[in-house]
Formats: C-alpha cells, structure tokens, sequence
C-alpha cells in the first residue's frame, strides 16, 4: 500500500502588490531607513508621511488631508498602506478610487460620506455577564415533532463549560446549538455565551491540547480562571458605515452591539442624514460615558482628479466634520482640468481645497532602488531570480515601468519551470518581454501598423 506524504495543510494566501509593506521603515529619530518594512527609497516622502501619523496620534490632524502626487508606480498606494500600518492594526483603512463615485445606483455624495464612516472605527467596550470555560460537553436533547411525523427536533441543548476554579452545566436554546455548529465548536474548544443575548465566541483551542498532533494549524489559549459565570469587559470595533447598515434594517436587541445581525443587502439604497445625525448623538453619548472611543481611520482616495467639481465641494463640508477620518488623496496628473468645469488647475483639483491639504511628493526610483524592490517582489512571490536576471528587470522597468518589470517575473517563473531550471535567467526574462508588450511599445507599433487597425 502506498503512503502519501502529506506536506502542509495551512491555506495558501493571496498574494497582493502591497503584501510586503509592513509600515514606514523610520528609525527613533523619525528617519527613513533606505530598506526597511518593504520600503525603499522614498526617503523624503516617508520622512513626511512619519510627521503626519505623528500628527494623527496627537491629533492635530482635524480639517486637515494629505495628498500624495508623483508619477506612476512611485508608491503613493503603498506609502497610504504603511501610514495605516503605523497607526495599528485595529485602525480602519478603507481604500477607494475616485472614479468610484459615479454609480447608477446613489448619489455621488453618497458613495463619499459611506466610504468616510467606513474609515471611521468605534470601539465599544461593555461589562457583560458570561459563561466562559472550556466546553466539556455538548448533548443536544431530541424530542417529537410537535407538528407530526417521524421526524424529530432539538429541544435544547446541554453544556458542560470547566475553568480553573470549577465547572457548571448549562441547558440552552437551539438557537445556541445552531450558533455552535455554524461556529464550529467542539469539545475542547474555549468559549464564552453573553447571558443576555446569547451570542456564542469561539476564543480558540484549550492549551492542554497544544500536544496534540493536529494536521491544522491551531490557536491555543490558556483554561480560564475564576467561576464559569462571570462579569466579563467585551471589546468589539465596529465603523459608523456598519451602523449605518444596520440601523437601517434593524434586526432588534437592545443594545448598541446587537445591530450586526445582517450587512447584506438586496438593493443598495442610501441612508439619510437624518439616521446618520441620530446615530451621532447615540455615538457621542456613548463616548461621553466612557462606553465607546472613537478611532479615526485613513480614507485612501486614489485618482482623486477623477471627482468633479461636486465632490470637492462636498468634501470641504466633510473635512471639517467632527466626525472624519484622515483623508489621504492620491494623483499622478500634473496641472489638468478639473472634471465638470473648464478651469486648469494643480492636479486637477481646486485651489481652494489644495489650500487644506499637506502636499507629499513621490519621486521616481532609480536603478538600485528598483532592484531592491524587484528583489523583495520575488521573496514575497517565492521566486528565485540571478543577479543578472533582476538587473535586466530592473533596465527593463527604467525604460516602461517597474509595475511593467514586476509583472514579468511570474510568468518568467513559468517558463523557467518548463525549461526545468530552478532560478530565472536573463534567457527567460528576454523571452517574456517578446511574449508581452509594455504600454511604450503597444503605442509604437499601433503607431507603426496604424492602417490595419480600424478607425
């Protein structure tokens, strides 16, 4: 009989363009390190973005916005990212393009203010009562189908929940036994039941267990101390955007945590700024009494020049809300005309909302530099470049782009692997620069070959 090895069952991630960036690469004295936290280069630009979090954590950051303008492909998105990075990583981040606004759904104003409570976090901290241990047992009781049949249905379930100091049993809905099959719970397993609501968390797999041999990676937590029954500080971060939702179709509770029932919508509809205004006063109340804190997050808006006159109009109204975000805005035009009118201005946006905004500039990178990046694309893909090879990248993007360069590599993998060879060489590099054209040659040879193509 043949044994099959298994190799590894952890779940292969995707692999995003900004997968490397970890943050801004900045030593004690808020200076960029040249090659650091999946950045290079930059310095300048890093050095500022370090001032404006500094700004944020201090906060005095408020009517204010940043705006992030260079050409293509010098790490505005990526310089956006390490800024949330830096701030936490329970600090929202919502990414949006400018060209998002114009739905046939909702207003242009509207897709604005949503991404804006989206970028708005709100950490509400409650002294629940809950039972928490590991679970011992878990017995559902059956009974006749009231309706007739031969079928049968769930009664209610019993529990056996163990901690440090003792254990208790616990006879609950089938509700509960519903929540605990959907979350996957079993015996083992540390959880915790709101007594009021009966919402079920999973907080991971009892440390006693940490010997096991399991296939699946699997987080383990300590047993609790003290009784099964117990009054418990609950954390939970939700964004305004969610409460909104919520607010809108609500799925009844009675406090402010029991409105996540169901975010998904049928139809997209917009909120009004009545709903909005009432869930600020229950927000502010909340903050007053110590119940909740506000997390400002970063709202990213990248192609800001794509937004019309409206938007940026608007956008003053939202900057000096008491309730914004940061607001970081991205261009690679120079002096355009803003969208809707005929007036030519800096980055294609007015000079009025340019007057608030704390202007960043990113600058091309140089040959060494795009060889560093090269080399930190291929670690984070896993793939094995020569030397010579990630200097004929790095030529390649110096001519188009290092967007251009970086996108080779996977394909030139490929082809290494059906030549058998392990690494990338040149031959393969030059091999898929003929397979695949750059925006540079595509417009060259539509223009050498302008008479076959149709007008």
């Amino acid at each position: 009989m043949k044994i099959e090895e298994v190799k590894s069952t952890t779940k292969s991630q995707r692999i995003s363009a900004h997968s490397h960036v970890k943050g801004l690469g900045l030593d004690a004295e808020q200076r960029a390190i040249r090659n650091a936290s999946g950045l290079v280069g930059q310095e300048q630009a890093r050095e500022a973005a370090g001032i404006i979090v500094e700004l944020i954590r201090r906060k005095k950051m408020a009517g204010r916005a940043v705006l992030l303008a260079g050409p293509p492909g010098t790490g505005k998105t990526a310089l956006a990212l390490a800024v949330a990075h830096e701030l936490g990583s329970r600090v929202p981040f919502c990414p949006m393009v400018g060209s998002e606004v114009y739905s046939t759904e909702i207003k242009k104003t509207e897709v604005l203010m949503e991404n804006f409570r989206r970028a708005i976090g709100l950490r509400i901290k409650e002294v629940k009562e809950v039972y928490e241990g590991e679970l011992t047992e878990m017995t559902p009781t059956e009974t006749e189908n009231s309706y007739g049949g031969y079928g049968k249905t769930v009664s209610h379930v019993v529990i056996g929940l163990r901690t440090v100091k003792g254990a208790k049993q616990l006879k609950l809905d089938p509700s509960i036994y519903e929540t605990l099959q959907k979350e996957k719970v079993e015996i083992g397993d540390v959880i915790y039941i709101e007594a009021n609501s009966g919402a079920v968390k999973r907080q991971g797999r009892c440390d006693t267990y940490a010997t096991e041999y399991d296939l699946e990676t699997e987080e383990y937590v300590p047993l609790p101390k003290g009784d099964v029954h117990k009054k418990k500080e609950v954390v939970q971060d939700v964004t305004l955007h969610d409460l909104d939702v919520a607010n809108a179709r609500p799925q009844g509770g009675q406090d402010i945590l029991s409105i996540m029932g169901s975010l998904i919508k049928p139809k997209k509809t917009e909120i009004t700024d009545k709903l909005r205004r009432e869930i600020n006063k229950v927000v502010n109340k909340y903050i007053d009494q110590g119940v909740a804190e506000l997390v400002p997050g970063v709202l990213f808006i990248d192609e800001v020049h794509m937004l019309d006159i409206e938007c940026f109009t608007y956008l003053h109204r939202a900057l000096e809300s008491p309730l914004a975000p940061i607001v970081i805005f991205a261009t690679n035009r120079g002096r355009c005309l803003i969208r809707g009118t005929e007036i030519l201005s800096p980055h294609g946006m007015p000079l009025d909302l340019l007057d608030r905004i704390m202007i960043i500039r990113t600058l091309p990178y140089g040959m060494e530099e795009m060889i560093e990046i090269l080399r930190i694309r291929a670690k984070v893909e896993h793939i094995d470049v020569a030397d010579d090879s990630l200097q004929a990248l790095a030529e390649i993007g110096n001519v188009s782009t290092l967007r251009y360069a970086v996108q080779l590599m996977t394909p030139a993998n490929i082809l290494a692997r059906i030549n058998g060879k392990e690494q990338i060489e040149k031959e393969e590099i030059d091999e898929v620069r003929d397979l695949f054209l750059d925006a540079k040659s595509s417009a060259l040879l539509l223009k050498q070959e302008d008479a076959k193509y149709m007008k």
